[in-house]
């Protein structure tokens, strides 16, 4: 089961990771635009709603990706003052928390988006864009995070991943 999960998970967070790679090539191609726009006096008048819009979504979508690879700051001086046989239940009990966290978070937010659809939210700019679409994304983001966190969470439980086996 957890490597179901931990294999889903991998490959969802590579699909999330290209998305944001896109996102930073459109953010680019989108202020360069608006640059040479300017010199002849036009302008698109949305760079600063969609480039926040896709600023937030690539950091939502890159969270799991990220936590996947080792790549978010972790601070282990507690950790380190353990045996190392017991490194991985602080490390468990960190998974444990921020999952919970994060899945309280999304729930909320889930419902924020849900709102903002059915009401047809728009947002206050020229473009009218429909708000669920940036919350939805950055739900998106929560909800893999969240699923990353349980195959962490799992894979730290497995017996052939702790010393200790199964806890």
């Amino acid at each position: 089961m957890a490597a179901l999960i931990i294999g889903f998970s991998r490959r969802l967070n590579q699909l999330a990771g290209w998305l944001a790679m896109g996102l930073i090539l459109y953010i680019t191609a989108h202020i360069l635009l608006e640059i040479g726009l300017r010199l002849f006096g036009h302008s698109t008048f949305v760079l600063d709603e969609f480039v926040g819009y896709g600023v937030a979504t690539m950091t939502f979508l890159g969270l799991g990706y990220a936590l996947e690879r080792g790549s978010l700051i972790q601070v282990k001086l507690l950790v380190e003052k353990l045996p190392a046989r017991w490194h991985w239940l602080p490390e468990l009990f960190a998974t444990l928390v921020a999952l919970v966290t994060f899945t309280i978070l999304a729930l909320a937010w889930g419902k924020n988006v849900w709102r903002s659809y059915q009401r047809g939210t728009l947002s206050d700019t020229l473009a009218e864009t429909p708000i669920w679409i940036p919350e939805g994304m950055v739900l998106l983001g929560m909800v893999l995070l969240c699923l990353t966190l349980l195959g962490k969470a799992l894979a730290l439980l497995a017996p052939n991943n702790n010393p200790q086996g199964a806890h």
